[in-house]
């Protein structure tokens, strides 16, 4: 089970692949909202591609979800999977790595993923990074440049 705690301010397809991270086994979630029907838990289940289970923020606006390792771990790969089926939107993802308990970050990555349904409803990325010793890794997501009000939402998160 997902060890996990929704946190009112943010803290400072295929199966996952051979030598992924068991998150549900190495870390705890913290995300900022999360809807009963669309928890976080989603984000990590082996639903990937479209038509998959997601998270949604219950809340509007910039979202934090940041894993806690219980232990450093190196990161090489980060995927993401992102569906929107119901609004056009361009959603901002930026993904940061801490190596001294969550005290400073260091962006990773930034993506924008564009959405315009029915045409454009899923985006999937994968990343090669490389981040050792990481303690704490934090993605903000910024549901909607454009400034309409919208809900975060991921599909999938994957580490190797």
């Amino acid at each position: 089970m997902l060890r996990k705690r929704v946190i009112t301010k943010p803290s400072q397809a295929p199966r996952p692949s051979e030598g992924s991270i068991p998150i549900e086994d190495v870390a705890v979630v913290e995300v900022t909202s999360e809807q009963s029907h669309h928890p976080i838990d989603n984000a990590f289940d082996s639903s990937r591609g479209p038509g998959g289970t997601r998270w949604i923020a219950d809340d509007p606006g910039t979202q934090f979800v940041t894993l806690i390792f219980d232990r450093p771990q190196t990161i090489r790969q980060i995927g993401i999977e992102v569906e929107e089926t119901e609004e056009s939107r361009t959603q901002e993802l930026s993904v940061s790595a801490s190596s001294d308990g969550g005290r400073t970050y260091q962006e990773l990555i930034r993506q924008e993923f564009h959405f315009s349904p029915p045409g454009t409803t899923f985006e999937r990325e994968r990343w090669s990074v490389s981040a050792g010793a990481v303690t704490h890794l934090r993605l903000e997501i910024k549901p909607d440049k454009g400034g309409q009000i919208g809900r975060a939402t991921l599909t999938s998160v994957i580490l190797s």
